[in-house]
């Protein structure tokens, strides 16, 4: 199976950034940070699984569901990467990492308002 289309920018920007959060988990696993990674593996790949899942939602408010999950995993997300940027001794996650996260936050954001309101 192919990679998500740009025609749909949460699909392909969740897709990118989980990219990105197996990187850096390697990254904090070369330094023995085992912990934090796994947890940032967890949430930050949870994100696109999420919202690539609600593309299959059963219904409206099953599509509503999945996004705010996908939210709710992406703050998570934000919450282990400020850690790892703010911890000594542990390598700063790339420099548009927080920054794509913001954009998939906004994205969902919109998303679920948007399917609030038309539903």
């Amino acid at each position: 199976m192919a990679a998500p289309s740009a025609n749909n920018p949460v699909l392909q920007l969740s897709f990118e950034f989980s990219l990105q959060v197996l990187a850096y988990v390697e990254e904090l696993e070369q330094v023995r940070r085992y912990v934090i990674a796994q947890q940032l593996l967890r949430s930050g790949t949870s994100i696109g699984a999420n919202v690539r899942e609600a593309q299959h939602a059963e219904s409206r408010a099953d599509f509503i569901h999945k996004c705010k999950i996908a939210a709710k995993e992406a703050s998570e997300t934000e919450y282990w990467l400020l850690l790892c940027q703010q911890a000594p001794n542990y390598p700063n996650p790339p420099a548009d990492m927080l920054g794509k996260l913001t954009s998939i936050c906004r994205l969902l954001s919109s998303i679920i308002s948007t399917g609030k309101a038309n539903g």
